[in-house]
């Protein structure tokens, strides 16, 4: 299927929005997975874009979306207000912190908003299949630095601590941090000694981290004492959702009768209240509902 005037009209926004936040092109090209400066440059120029293909449309969409639903309307959630705040303690005070709260409780979406709204700063997805190199590699593709894959990881995360270090107030958000092996933990500790006084550094995970994070102390693991100093020695504990908000995000997405909302809270209960699932159950709702 073509892609639309409208869906190549929110592209471009979208990217212009990118640019806007890395104060540059090349930087914002570099961020993205193949899409050339020169493509970014022709799209903010607007016009027939005749030289632009529907899969570069599609990639660049994707890239700036998200997997989320394009019509999907966010609410201040306790996660989300408290973890601005976080971000915004973090940031200011160029500090290293850790904070924690259940899966599905939307840490994810509170930094990509955050990360959105605020000037030099930058999101990271960490993975458990990470090698060093996978994430010295992403973590300049975070900050817009174009750099050659055939460096050793440490080399180019030292030009990242480089770049940052020359940066008005930035902070790097690396979420799902837990998942990351003990080797690349260790990074953290030249990343602090490096970054002090010149980045924040947020951390977001599930509660397993603190399992994780007492295993690591109690057996001596590499690393995991120098980490546990470096984050304060404590984790920050994230406010909870209630299942008020639940019926508040139904509400603004459009499901407002009171039966479908209970069976979306329903559903999200049986999973700790993942909001995850409650977006999923809400849409398949609201989906009936534009068939009915």
């Amino acid at each position: 299927m073509a892609i639309s005037i409208n869906d190549k009209e929110e592209a471009r926004i979208l990217l212009q929005e990118l640019v806007d936040r890395f104060e540059s092109v090349p930087k914002a090209s570099a961020s993205l997975n193949r899409v050339s400066a020169s493509t970014i440059r022709t799209i903010l120029k607007g016009g027939d874009y005749p030289n632009i293909s529907d899969e570069m449309w599609r990639n660049i969409r994707s890239q700036l979306r998200g997997d989320k639903p394009g019509d999907l309307v966010l609410v201040e959630t306790p996660v989300i207000k408290d973890l601005t705040f976080f971000f915004q303690e973090t940031q200011e005070d160029m500090d290293f912190s850790w904070a924690v709260s259940s899966q599905g409780s939307g840490k994810t979406e509170a930094a990509l908003k955050y990360a959105k709204e605020h000037k030099n700063v930058f999101y990271v997805l960490c993975d458990e299949d990470m090698s060093k190199a996978d994430f010295a590699q992403e973590l300049a593709k975070a900050v817009g630095l174009r750099i050659n894959t055939q460096k050793k990881a440490r080399t180019i995360i030292l030009e990242v601590i480089q770049e940052l270090s020359e940066m008005e107030s930035p902070l790097i958000i690396f979420d799902e941090g837990d998942k990351l092996r003990d080797n690349i933990l260790y990074y953290f500790i030249t990343i602090y000694n490096r970054l002090k006084d010149y980045s924040g550094v947020a951390f977001l995970s599930t509660d397993y981290m603190k399992k994780r994070m007492e295993n690591g102390l109690k057996r001596n693991i590499k690393g995991f004492k120098e980490l546990w100093s470096r984050i304060g020695s404590k984790f920050y504990e994230v406010d909870k959702n209630e299942a008020y908000h639940v019926n508040l995000i139904c509400r603004a997405n459009g499901v407002t009768d009171q039966k479908s909302i209970d069976i979306v809270i329903k559903d999200a209960e049986k999973a700790d209240l993942d909001l995850r699932r409650a977006v999923k159950k809400m849409n398949k709702i609201r989906k009936g509902q534009k068939a009915a």
